[in-house]
């Protein structure tokens, strides 16, 4: 019997600490990414990702945007139930509603049951509120609880098991 692989939606933050070397978490990315290229994970992301790297300057642009091909990150586009989710968890009161892309990453990866979101986000995504407040809203909606981690966190788990 094969084992699913783990699958990762990366937000953000993930292809900025790529290329940031002096933040702490971008070592734990650039192996994360590693892991990715070998199979350990299967890594996903988003148009609403996409949207805002390419809000970045050049070069970095273009460096950021390239990770999705490097790396075969699947990319998901949007779709109704995506748009509805996350303005459920704005209207609930998980994320502000000044950040309509940071609720759109979480339904994204909780609409198509993903098993965690990647993210250095620590304003309104990977923080104790929204973790709970997606579980509780996921649970009533039908999709399962989505894990949210850093990319160390997400490696440290993976050597656990």
């Amino acid at each position: 019997m094969e084992i699913r692989k783990i699958r990762l939606y990366l937000e953000t933050t993930v292809f900025n600490y790529y290329f940031d070397d002096d933040r702490d978490g971008h070592e734990d990315v650039l192996k994360l990414f590693e892991a990715i290229k070998a199979g350990e994970f299967e890594a996903y992301t988003s148009d609403y990702v996409l949207d805002e790297l390419k809000k970045a300057k050049e070069p970095k642009r273009s460096k950021m945007l390239a990770l999705v091909d490097d790396y075969e990150v699947t990319l998901l586009s949007d779709f109704d139930k995506v748009s509805e989710l996350a303005r459920l968890y704005i209207a609930r009161g998980t994320i502000p509603a000044s950040h309509l892309y940071d609720s759109s990453h979480v339904a994204m990866a909780s609409v198509n049951k993903l098993d965690c979101i990647v993210s250095y986000n620590f304003h309104h995504i990977n923080r104790d509120k929204t973790r709970y407040m997606t579980a509780v809203i996921n649970e009533e909606e039908g999709y399962g609880e989505i894990m949210i981690a850093t990319a160390k966190e997400v490696l440290d788990d993976a050597e656990t098991v």
